[in-house]
């Protein structure tokens, strides 16, 4: 009898994370240029989103970039605010941040040019959106900003290169609902046909890219 208790009470747990990492619905077809070029990047754990700071400020949506007036690009990630800051990654932050709904926090980074695709140590991936895609990306993205009174987020401390920042976030942390999650989500309410249901793992999401990509170019042939 106990141990079905327990299995019920994972069952519910699973089941209510779920929800909590409920994807967008894809936006209907949009035809027009893409003409917005945006890359993907993983190390192997953690994905992230790098946009063009000028084409970011030029849609009027997220106030933060501002923060980077002298960045050519800009980062964008999602994690768990104790795990992710952390310098030294101990087991009970690990534990924690996946087995337990926790707060969350967006690293933005300001960075003079984009990664290059002969690293070794990184995935990349690159990908091209509309401008209505692309404004709804980005508005998508600001919204994930934690923002006192419907005002400009302010920086919560340092980041974790030179020219970065951690920002309070919207959305809690947990094993259904990681970084890699939160990118697929993203990339999908900016037209990218990939579902962000069980996207744990930095390889869940650039697998699940890379045939979003392969059939988007089938597609346009």
């Amino acid at each position: 009898m106990k141990r079905l208790t327990l299995s019920f009470g994972w069952f519910f747990l699973a089941s209510w994370l779920a929800a909590c990492a409920a994807q967008p619905p894809l936006p209907p077809a949009d035809t027009g240029s893409r003409i917005h070029n945006l890359q993907v990047v993983s190390n192997g754990w953690h994905t992230s989103i790098i946009m063009p700071r000028s084409e970011i400020s030029a849609t009027g949506l997220l106030a933060e970039a501002d923060d980077f007036s002298q960045a050519s690009f800009l980062e964008f990630g999602w994690g768990d605010r104790k795990y992710y800051p952390a310098e030294r990654k101990t087991l009970g932050i690990t534990l924690g941040a996946a087995l337990t709904p926790t707060p969350s926090v967006m690293h933005m980074a300001g960075l003079a040019q984009a990664p290059s695709p002969t690293s070794t140590d990184i995935e990349i991936l690159s990908v091209t959106l509309t401008e209505k895609g692309f404004r709804r990306l980005v508005g998508a993205i600001a919204t994930e900003f934690k923002r006192p009174e419907g005002g400009r987020a302010a920086p919560m401390g340092r980041g974790l290169y030179p020219d970065s920042h951690f920002y309070e976030a919207r959305g809690t942390f947990h094993l259904l609902n990681t970084c890699n999650t939160w990118t697929a989500r993203m990339l999908r309410t900016g037209g990218v046909d990939l579902s962000s249901t069980g996207v744990i793992t930095a390889d869940d999401l650039m697998t699940r890219l890379r045939t979003a990509l392969s059939q988007s170019t089938r597609e346009g042939q």
